[in-house]
């Protein structure tokens, strides 16, 4: 059986279980420049990405698409590993935190937020990330597997750009929220 050969664009800095998620430069030039930059880093194949925690290098080509590849195993043969999502917006649901944090933290609010990589219904970790803070939150939608739900559970819907369509195929549509005033009755 031959294994999965798409190329892994998105890997986590440090270790498997690590949040912080960087891109691989698609292009030789930028992964030199890359690599002197991260000289004394590692790079998983983290189990937040659906990976399967394995350690990860870089591949420079001049040819194709440069990409992350993961260290051959102990027999020398290469690494089979069951990560489906390998692009680059395989990484947002990390991405989202990141922003949050630090825009949490610039606001002063060191405590007062908290994060979670919903699984509603048991789909794939990074469809939906979940913001609480105070008596509020976010639920962003990253992807099309879940549909957004409004008014429920304290948290509002913010659709990522892939969660939206131009057409309502797959259930629900992205359309913006407002709320228009009611007609005033005649005096």
């Amino acid at each position: 059986m031959r294994g999965d050969r798409r190329q892994i664009q998105t890997a986590v800095l440090g270790g498997a279980d690590s949040e912080e998620p960087l891109m691989l430069p698609l292009e030789a030039i930028e992964l030199d420049a890359f690599r002197r930059r991260h000289e004394h880093d590692t790079f998983w194949c983290g189990m937040l990405l659906g990976g399967c925690g394995g350690q990860l290098t870089t591949k420079l080509y001049t040819d194709r698409v440069c990409h992350f590849a993961h260290h051959p195993g102990p027999d020398g043969l290469p690494h089979v590993c069951g990560r489906h999502a390998r692009g680059v917006a395989r990484a947002d649901h990390l991405y989202v935190k990141s922003a949050a944090t630090a825009w949490f933290r610039g606001r002063g609010d060191q405590a007062d937020f908290g994060f979670d990589y919903a699984r509603p219904d048991g789909v794939a970790i990074g469809s939906v990330v979940d913001i609480r803070f105070k008596a509020r939150g976010l639920r962003v939608h990253l992807d099309q597997t879940v549909a957004p739900v409004w008014d429920e559970g304290g948290l509002e819907p913010v659709p990522g750009v892939s969660a939206c369509s131009n057409s309502t195929s797959s259930g629900y549509g992205c359309s913006p929220r407002w709320h228009a005033p009611s007609p005033r009755s005649a005096a």
